[in-house]
């Protein structure tokens, strides 16, 4: 199954009760290039959601609860590794992520072990102001310096991984707010894969729309900061690139 795998292209969905966007996500990605893997990971939706992915073609991973999104990327990457991908992506169940893209953002991979699709990086008109635009001026300047690159949006979850970086995943992908961009981001660069961005433009959510005001926006403000100085706290991984990586992550159903 590795040799069939490692030249293919696993596209990992995160989907939370996402009815009314995962059937047209998954069928777009399709869309973009027939030859994409799609694994829609269920996670622990009390709706539709798994029965509208598989109807749309994606494999479904089913968790037995909600985990948040970086228990469900975790559990997509323990898939990758044991399936012998060497290339995966996050694409958001939501339609924020455009699939035209991803190809975009795999080419990134090319000189990095991770690639970004940035918001912020002079493609489209997305727009994020006052506290929540603050943070992520705050947060980017701070992981550039980790990186030792320029990075304008370490919190897009449009990203793709190679196979050193799905193995880092694997060994350790954080699930707690904001962890599973920042935290994650900062422990692979402490292990010492490079990270790279490409510009692309976001869409608007497909339904529903994320919390843009101004108590939502301080509360950003101050979990984001939060997080990133836990990201920094921990105690860098010791670099193994030899040895095999050991996952606890969950399986395909």
């Amino acid at each position: 199954m590795g040799r069939e795998t490692e030249n293919r292209v696993l596209v990992l969905v995160p989907a939370w009760n996402e009815h009314k966007s995962v059937g047209a996500t998954v069928r777009e990605i399709l869309l973009a290039d027939p030859d994409y893997d799609v694994l829609v990971v269920d996670d622990g939706s009390s709706d539709a959601t798994p029965d509208l992915a598989r109807d749309a073609g994606a494999l479904v991973m089913s968790l037995p609860f909600n985990l948040g999104v970086g228990g469900a990327m975790r559990a997509g990457f323990t898939y990758a590794q044991r399936m012998g991908y060497r290339r995966a992506i996050q694409v958001d169940a939501d339609g924020q992520h455009n699939p035209a893209d991803i190809e975009r953002v795999l080419q990134g991979l090319n000189d990095a072990d991770i690639s970004i699709g940035a918001r912020f990086a002079d493609v489209g008109d997305y727009t994020v102001r006052g506290p929540r635009r603050w943070a992520m001026v705050v947060l980017a300047r701070v992981v550039s310096g980790v990186a030792k690159t320029r990075l304008t949006d370490v919190t897009s979850g449009f990203r793709a991984a190679g196979p050193r970086a799905i193995d880092q995943y694997v060994r350790y992908y954080p699930a707690e707010y904001l962890g599973d961009t920042l935290d994650s981001l900062v422990a692979a660069c402490h292990a010492g894969l490079t990270v790279t961005q490409v510009p692309v433009a976001m869409r608007p959510r497909r339904h529903g729309s994320p919390s843009q005001g101004p108590i939502g926006s301080t509360i950003y403000l101050l979990r984001s900061c939060f997080a990133l100085t836990l990201a920094l706290m921990r105690p860098s991984p010791t670099k193994k690139r030899d040895e095999p990586a050991h996952s606890d992550g969950g399986g395909a159903s």
